[in-house]
């Protein structure tokens, strides 16, 4: 079974996130949880990054660095969308990782420097019209990370939403966040330990992919990124923007 680091989104520490570690609990993986926001939790997610920024973006990351330190190398980064910033850094800097999912976020990977390790598998799981995740780049940087990591899948969402994935926010879509789950494993005992959290005899690596923005199954990867075919109706009320470590806005 695998062991799973999961880092909170923009909104904090939610009830949604800690039943999300705890159904991983249930299926029989180790799941460490931290409180990156030191025990705020904040009703809008203007707030929450508020709080973020004043804090520093880069201390919220040294938090979720320092809570790697105290547990095992071999690591399943999980993020939510802000905590998809100490979830990749660790995945792609600290040895011995055994995957990252990166939920509703991406950021390029030459923020962290260098390339993705080879060894690591990734998924990148987003809606294709949310205003941050699709109108900030970060669907792009997922989608470059395809075409240069070894084992590496975006899933793309028809949908506005951000943090669809979370079940205690307005914005969840148990539909789209059911996927999620199944592609990532989470709905099938052991099978995350397949993806991410050990080496079986014979396993062998899927071919990097996108998928439809319908939510198809994944399809090999295109000689060159597919562009977005639709851009749908924002219904979010976007935040003010904030800086993300290169400069970058967004939660």
């Amino acid at each position: 079974m695998a062991e799973v680091l999961v880092f909170h989104h923009g909104h904090g520490l939610t009830i949604g996130v800690q039943q999300f570690a705890e159904r991983l609990r249930r299926g029989g993986h180790t799941v460490h949880a931290p409180d990156l926001f030191e025990g705020q939790v904040f009703d809008s997610l203007r707030e929450g990054l508020g709080y973020a920024e004043d804090a520093g973006f880069d201390t919220v990351i040294a938090r979720g660095t320092a809570a790697a330190e105290e547990l095992p190398a071999e690591l399943v980064y999980l993020g939510f969308s802000l905590g998809v910033l100490p979830a990749q850094k660790l995945a792609q800097t600290r040895s011995g990782a055994k995957g990252a999912l990166l939920l509703e976020a991406c950021v390029p990977v030459a923020e962290f420097g260098g390339a993705w390790p080879h060894d690591v598998p990734v998924q990148v799981h987003g809606m294709d019209a949310d205003p941050f995740f699709a109108g900030e780049g970060d669907v792009d940087a997922a989608r470059a990370l395809v075409a240069t990591a070894a084992d590496a899948e975006v899933f793309l969402y028809p949908g506005d939403r951000h943090l669809f994935t979370d079940s205690s926010l307005p914005s969840h879509d148990e539909h789209a966040a059911t996927q999620v789950a199944g592609r990532a494993g989470f709905s099938r005992p052991h099978r995350i330990a397949r993806h991410f959290g050990e080496e079986h005899p014979g396993r062998r690596r899927p071919a990097p992919a996108i998928t439809s923005r319908t939510g198809a199954s994944p399809t090999p990867k295109p000689a060159s990124p597919p562009r977005e075919q639709r851009r749908g109706p924002v219904s979010l009320t976007t935040p003010r923007p904030v800086p993300r470590p290169g400069g970058r806005a967004g939660p």
